[in-house]
């Protein structure tokens, strides 16, 4: 075999296929072309998901005839005047993303310079340079791609469904979109617009809120807590959902890097960590991170389609993100998404309110009782004479010190199953999950005792041998020290034992059995190298759940208040270890909507 070097075109064919994928790719490398132009509005086009027509049309700066000529050519941009590849300030750099794609496709560029008279236009076919022609074009950039891959038919296989390629081509418009709130853009189809976004005329802040909200549904506005954080030139701005708030996969997770859509794995493991004492491992939270960095401090030359970065001191950067979503976390307190009541007025319309509606409008469940048998059920429910409903300490109205608007979350009027509480609030009713509640607050309790004094322990008067697996064992004794840490004395009691001696104080009476049992899974689950301080929310989480108030449990009106107020005192109440909401409020209005009063 000879040595030789590889004809321009197949050199270009190559390239293409590091920087344009896909459809959106291509779409992605053109959209972020028109943002470094200066672009204030960006028009997008796409036929049959990308395959044979993709049109982008800006009015940026534009280019004169020499400048479209270059604009073909392999490794010619202009942003980077100083050939420094260590401060980039711009989205695209490598001068690879239109000749790549000219090389696989029917590319077409139409421009015309700011403050230039004539517009020029010049073809591409399969990495074939034509000549430019004149045009007649408005100021700024057009360019089309027909036909992509036909130089490369081998490409086209990997392509999937048209509705597939589109639906990546709308999501690669979206995250762009949302790095760039002062730019307008659009998106259609064959058939009709898909994205119609106009340029935010407010403040940074409140612009992303808005294009978020646009573009991640109005829920998300009302259930984001603002993330706005600094820390040694490095900043990190945005809005994280609350924990409630959660998706069942991570596709509503935005982050960016200088204005720059990424997929990092560093940071993706970043928002984990911030949410792990918040969310069971299948949730994910719903969350859009703008960071901010000095150009020198960040590389984004380390994949051809940039959507990988690497960190000078990748430490700080994740201590920056969960430090930051956790101080706005433990900030909201015991708030929950407003979503839980919604999802809890849908199911009971669903289960039972959606009848069709009878004279007046009101749903009618069935059909209508006859009078006698109304008559016979109103008297069999009557009360007997002289039998107390309820217990007046419950029923009664609450003292004048103690009424429903002093408290955020109510006053205790009832327990129902011996499981949820109902509380009246000032204009509506809460009901707690008393189980959910405790745990987290058992959690919280924990958590302060460890990071003060430590956790007191209890001496079992018999201590308690736990037979388990062999392996399960050992995982636990070589732990034994930092157990003993939160509060946990176990000791190895033969192959396949440990006998237990101390427990947390503040779990009380607890089912030791099963909470060395689960304890022995979560340290399966866990990296050994890593301490289990820094995963104290997985392990007090597990101990929670075994000493916190059982469903079942019957309370007194004392002891329903008293969770109430420490519910309202303590972060993160407003979720349990696993992402479920402990309480559901509903606003009177939303309850006289179910009775068809409103």
């Amino acid at each position: 075999m000879t040595l030789r070097r590889l004809p321009e075109t197949v050199v270009n064919r190559i390239a293409a296929g590091e920087v344009v994928e896909r459809p959106a790719s291509a779409v992605k490398e053109l959209v972020e072309n028109a943002i470094d132009a200066g672009a204030a509005h960006i028009d997008v086009t796409v036929h049959d998901g990308g395959q044979t027509r993709i049109l982008v049309t800006d009015d940026g700066r534009g280019m004169d005839r020499d400048e479209l000529v270059l604009a073909v050519e392999r490794h010619a941009t202009s942003k980077l005047p100083d050939d420094d590849l260590i401060h980039i300030r711009h989205l695209g750099f490598r001068g690879e993303a239109l000749p790549s794609i000219g090389a696989v496709s029917r590319l077409t560029l139409t421009s015309r310079a700011a403050g230039a008279a004539d517009a020029w236009s010049l073809a591409v076919d399969g990495g074939s340079v034509g000549e430019p022609v004149p045009a007649a074009h408005p100021p700024g950039t057009r360019v089309e791609v027909g036909d992509l891959f036909y130089a490369t038919p081998a490409r086209l296989k990997f392509l999937k469904t048209v509705r597939t390629e589109m639906n990546q081509v709308t999501e690669t418009m979206k995250r762009l979109a949302m790095a760039h709130p002062a730019i307008g853009f659009t998106l259609s189809d064959e058939n009709r617009r898909r994205l119609d976004l106009g340029a935010e005329q407010s403040e940074l802040f409140e612009a992303r809120l808005t294009r978020l909200g646009r573009i991640m549904g109005a829920d998300f506005a009302g259930n984001a807590l603002a993330i706005d954080a600094e820390r040694d030139g490095i900043r990190l701005e945005g809005y994280a959902g609350l924990p409630t708030f959660n998706r069942g996969n991570a596709a509503m997770q935005f982050l960016f890097v200088n204005g720059r859509p990424v997929n990092d794995r560093m940071l993706y493991g970043a928002l984990r960590g911030a949410y792990r004492d918040f969310l069971a491992s299948d949730r994910y939270p719903v969350v859009a991170l703008f960071l901010t960095a000095p150009p020198e401090t960040v590389d984004v030359n380390v994949h051809p389609a940039k959507t990988e970065v690497r960190f000078r001191d990748q430490a700080l950067v994740r201590g920056l993100i969960v430090g930051a979503v956790k101080h706005a976390l433990a900030a909201a307190g015991h708030r929950a998404a407003t979503t839980v009541a919604e999802a809890a007025l849908g199911a009971v319309r669903a289960g039972g309110m959606n009848a069709p509606a009878g004279p007046g409008g009101f749903t009618s469940p069935g059909p209508p009782v006859n009078g006698g048998l109304a008559e016979a059920a109103a008297h069999y429910h009557s009360p007997l004479p002289g039998l107390v409903a309820a217990p007046a300490a419950l029923m009664s109205e609450p003292a004048a010190a103690e009424t429903a608007a002093d408290y955020p979350l109510g006053v205790a009027r009832g327990q129902v199953h011996a499981t949820y509480i109902v509380a009246q609030t000032a204009d509506g009713i809460v009901i707690v999950d008393q189980h959910a509640a405790h745990e987290r607050l058992v959690e919280e309790r924990i958590k302060r005792a460890l990071a003060a004094d430590g956790v007191a322990r209890q001496g079992l008067l018999i201590p308690e041998v736990v037979e388990i697996e062999e392996a399960a064992a050992e995982r636990l004794l070589a732990r034994a020290g930092e157990l003993a840490d939160m509060g946990l004395v176990v000791e190895s009691f033969g192959p396949g034992a440990v006998v237990v001696r101390e427990t947390p104080a503040l779990l009380g009476e607890t089912d030791v059995q099963g909470l060395v049992r689960d304890l022995a899974d979560d340290l399966a689950e866990l990296d050994e190298a890593i301490a289990l301080r820094d995963r104290i929310g997985d392990v007090c989480a597990t101990m929670a759940c075994h000493g916190s108030v059982r469903a079942g449990r019957r309370l007194n009106g004392a002891e329903m208040n008293a969770l109430l107020r420490e519910m309202e005192a303590t972060p993160h109440s407003g979720q349990c270890s696993h992402g479920r909401p402990t309480y559901v409020e509903l606003k009177l209005g939303d309850i006289e909507k179910l009775f068809g009063r409103r």
